[in-house]
């Protein structure tokens, strides 16, 4: 897992977690990599210090998450931020951090995931992946809650 400290042209600075530099690159030159905090798509990488792992021993297997989309409630949600960019960057941080920790990246299969547990079909948990804005829809147009953390030019548009 590669975590990448990433810049916007607005001068925002976020974290993007990938499985390698070729996966963030491929993101990128697909247009997938935007700032959370103002959705452009003008991205560069920052120097980013490597995460070491010095002997620590891995969570046992109970202790890992074992789903997740963002289909059912967090516990223990971050507290809201004072209203400035360092905090609400900061704060993105941790919800973000608290998504990746809680939930089960099903990547491609989320539409389907989340369907499969809102007919119960299978277990209910917390996932996470990839929708189009079109299955986003249809999935809430099903009445299964769903929460894109980013969102595409057009639908930031139909939201105002």
């Amino acid at each position: 897992m590669k975590v990448l400290d990433l810049h916007c042209a607005q001068g925002h600075v976020f974290e993007g977690w990938f499985g390698s530099e070729a996966d963030f690159q491929s993101q990128l030159a697909r247009d997938l990599v935007q700032c959370p905090l103002c959705g452009s798509g003008e991205i560069r990488k920052g120097l980013s210090a490597p995460r070491l792992n010095l002997g620590a021993s891995p969570p046992d297997a109970a202790a890992r998450p074992t789903g997740g989309a963002v289909t059912v409630s967090l516990p223990n949600p971050p507290t809201p931020p004072a209203p400035n960019d360092a905090a609400l960057h900061a704060a993105w941080l941790r919800v973000a951090r608290h998504i990746v920790a809680h939930t089960e990246d099903v990547g491609p299969r989320f539409a389907d995931e989340a369907r499969r547990m809102h007919y119960g079909e299978t277990q209910e948990r917390g996932i996470r992946g990839q929708a189009s804005p079109q299955e986003a829809a249809q999935l809430l147009e099903e009445g299964i809650a769903v929460m894109p953390l980013l969102l595409p030019d057009a639908a930031k548009e139909t939201l105002q």
